[in-house]
């Protein structure tokens, strides 16, 4: 679990990539300071396990879900990345709970600078509206945002200039693409949303033709 707080901006040392997956060594320094073998890395927003490390990099497997769902497929040497450790259990909880289980990709397309903030439009996966709402929260590339507009295909965040400064998100431009993890209370409450309307659907669909077929009634 992850907060959405960025912590440090790292950067693509080396990479080995096949046709559906990929390795990272990725150079960083404050994650560093507790890191071992096995801990969970947000990385551009995406949960990935440390394999090895050393006092100035460590290394992640991205697996061929990851790589297909995600746009970690499209980093290169040197491509700058969002960087959080997994949440401590004491630590201060800024942002909103982050799986770091990304939901689609979408695309910027536009920015607007009004005042201090920058507007983002940004592209959302289709039939996904229903997961955003005014005034709710979003992690785009693992940054704990806030949605200002909500369209049937598109939201709409703003980043303050500490955002813009700390994250990767300061760097991007239209036509970038970024990974979107919808908030996950909204994900629960639309599933349980479902859940009781399909047990609706089937209390209905219970007739007497249906009971007379299966021996309920004379």
């Amino acid at each position: 679990m992850f907060t959405g707080i960025i912590e440090e901006i790292g950067s693509i040392q080396h990479m080995k990539k096949s046709s559906s997956s990929m390795q990272l060594t990725i150079a960083a320094s404050k994650i560093l300071e507790d890191v071992h073998i096995g801990d969970s890395i947000s990385v551009n927003g995406v949960c990935l396990t440390v394999t090895s490390f050393t006092n100035t990099q460590f290394n992640v497997d991205v697996m061929p879900e990851t790589f297909e769902g995600t746009t970690l497929r499209n980093l290169a040497r040197g491509s700058k990345v969002n960087l959080e450790r997994a949440m401590a259990a004491d630590g201060r909880f800024g942002g909103h709970f982050v799986n770091g289980h990304v939901d689609g990709i979408g695309t910027i397309l536009g920015i607007q600078e009004v005042e201090n903030a920058w507007y983002m439009d940004i592209s959302i996966p289709e039939n996904q509206s229903h997961l955003f709402i005014m005034k709710g929260s979003v992690a785009i590339d693992g940054t704990s945002l806030t949605v200002f507009g909500v369209k049937p295909d598109r939201i709409t965040i703003s980043l303050i200039p500490q955002t813009r400064g700390d994250t990767v998100l300061g760097r991007k431009k239209i036509g970038d693409a970024v990974n979107i993890e919808c908030d996950v209370m909204a994900k629960y409450f639309h599933r349980f949303y479902e859940a009781k309307e399909e047990s609706k659907r089937a209390s209905n669909s219970i007739s007497y033709d249906f009971l007379s077929q299966n021996g309920f009634a004379d």
